[in-house]
């Protein structure tokens, strides 16, 4: 497409969009009026700036489109060697089971279910001390 092609039909998008606005403003009053100005604008800026003429080539291009699937697979691999990572940084605790211990499960303490961790007894909230201690046998710390 043509420079002019573009930038006839971006002024004419701003334009019906300008109109629409217009009524839009009587309607709803200024605010939501001057919000569909503001984006009906858009159009003829990305026109003028050039940006349209990038999108329109991306369209119409398979070796654009070919470079978006390329780059859209490097974020895929990204993603996924971060997960990978992250799964190998959370089991590198794995060496207590070799030594004879056994793993603890994330996020759970060793203590036995009924103990509570808090303020010592004659001292402190108690009632701080059994809403710790539900949170606690959630799995919530």
């Amino acid at each position: 497409m043509t420079d002019t092609a573009i930038f006839a039909i971006s002024l004419g998008v701003t334009l019906v969009g300008l109109v629409i606005s217009w009524g839009v403003y009587r309607r709803r009053g200024a605010g939501t009026g001057l919000r569909g100005a503001a984006l009906s604008l858009v159009p003829l800026a990305a026109a003028m700036t050039g940006v349209t003429e990038f999108f329109v080539d991306l369209a119409f291009s398979p070796v654009k489109w070919a470079g978006v699937a390329v780059a859209g697979l490097a974020v895929l691999l990204y993603m996924t060697s971060g997960a990978m990572i992250s799964r190998r940084a959370g089991s590198a605790g794995g060496g207590e089971a070799a030594a004879g211990g056994e793993p603890k499960a994330a996020g759970r303490s060793a203590k036995p279910k009924g103990s509570v961790e808090g303020p010592a007894p004659g001292g402190g909230d108690p009632e701080m001390a059994e809403i710790e201690k539900i949170l606690r046998d959630r799995g919530i710390s």
